[in-house]
């Protein structure tokens, strides 16, 4: 018998699949589309939407959305805005927050951006709420996300989510307009693709306006 994965619901345990999960990202543009991007499956369902500032048409906030019909928002992010704290601050705060059925919010992660050469490493670290290690943070983005080659890997070393593109899709297309994204078995896909979301918008891609 097979080991069952450990399930990390952070967002819905409805987004953890007991096995590994390839998922396609596919850029909108943003003079038809408003920019942002779809997620889709292997069957070309859609997974998820997430609109960025050029549909929404506020700076430094997101919103994820599901695959069914207009798409219910399932994650809100929004840059934490500090004024003259965030300016002497080495990091960049990003927060995500899930709606329950009243509407209101509650915060699932926390993304710091670093805002200085002087941050150690460089690294993007990731936080859920409830906490879930006694570090400072369950998450890290190791490699550099525009180069679409990049991964998720918590606080044990281990890679929950890899984006690339594939080799076929690299010689066809200069542009990084369509990626994959490997989740694997037990991990949050909401959770994955908010994360990418936020890194989208950090480097000026899509989401941003």
């Amino acid at each position: 018998m097979g080991t069952r994965a450990n399930i990390i619901p952070i967002i819905n345990k409805t987004y953890c699949s007991s096995s590994q999960v390839v998922l396609v990202v596919r850029r909108r543009p943003h003079a038809t589309n408003g920019g942002g991007f779809v997620v889709t499956d292997c069957n070309q369902k859609v997974i998820f939407r997430v609109d960025g500032c050029g549909i929404l048409g506020t700076k430094d906030e997101l919103i994820l959305r599901d695959g069914d019909g207009d798409g219910n928002a399932l994650l809100l992010i929004r840059r934490k805005k500090g004024g003259m704290a965030e300016a002497l601050s080495i990091y960049k705060k990003w927060k995500g927050y899930t709606f329950d059925y009243e509407g209101s919010q509650k915060l699932v992660f926390s993304l710091k951006e670093p805002n200085s050469c002087l941050v150690r490493n460089n690294a993007m670290k990731i936080s859920t709420e409830p906490r879930e290690s006694n570090k400072d943070w369950d998450f890290r983005i190791k490699g550099y996300f525009p180069d679409r080659d990049c991964t998720i890997i918590d606080t044990k070393g281990d890679i929950v989510a890899q984006v690339g593109v594939k080799k076929e899709v690299q010689e066809l297309m200069a542009s990084k307009d369509l990626y994959h994204v490997v989740v694997k078995p037990g991990v949050d896909q909401a959770f994955v693709f908010g994360v990418i979301a936020t890194l989208d918008y950090i480097y000026g891609e899509s989401t941003r306006c």
